[in-house]
């Protein structure tokens, strides 16, 4: 197990994230990291008994979701492919869910759909 004095900052981030759960802060957590510090953070969140689903995203790169369990099981139903491959709903809905700016969220979507329409020229 990594020592305090020597956590990595991807693994100090990690433990902030892990403490705004248990304080209540946020609801659900995405978090990208190196896949070396998988078993550190996998020990980490089943010691503090939060549920977590960890996603390879590719170059040695895992994404790591955890937080309250009906959170995960939506992420679970909807996430089952890249990030970057969610339609623009599917990502609106998950970064309303991370907690993120709901006005920034409609211009990301708005962004979103507008080139998902002109990629397929239904916007005609």
């Amino acid at each position: 197990m990594l020592q305090a004095e020597i956590l990595p900052a991807d693994m100090k981030v990690l433990m902030n994230h892990i403490y705004e759960f248990k304080k209540g802060v946020r609801n659900m957590i995405l978090f990208t990291f190196n896949q070396r510090y998988k078993d550190y953070a996998e020990k980490r969140l089943q010691s503090n008994g939060i549920s977590y689903i960890i996603q390879p995203v590719g170059n040695d790169r895992l994404n790591l979701f955890f937080g309250k369990r009906e959170c995960l099981d939506a992420i679970r139903m909807m996430v089952t492919r890249p990030l970057n491959q969610l339609t623009p709903e599917e990502d609106f809905i998950l970064g309303a869910m991370l907690g993120y700016d709901i006005c920034a969220q409609c211009e990301r979507y708005c962004e979103r759909k507008e080139r998902s329409c002109r990629q397929c020229q239904c916007a005609q």
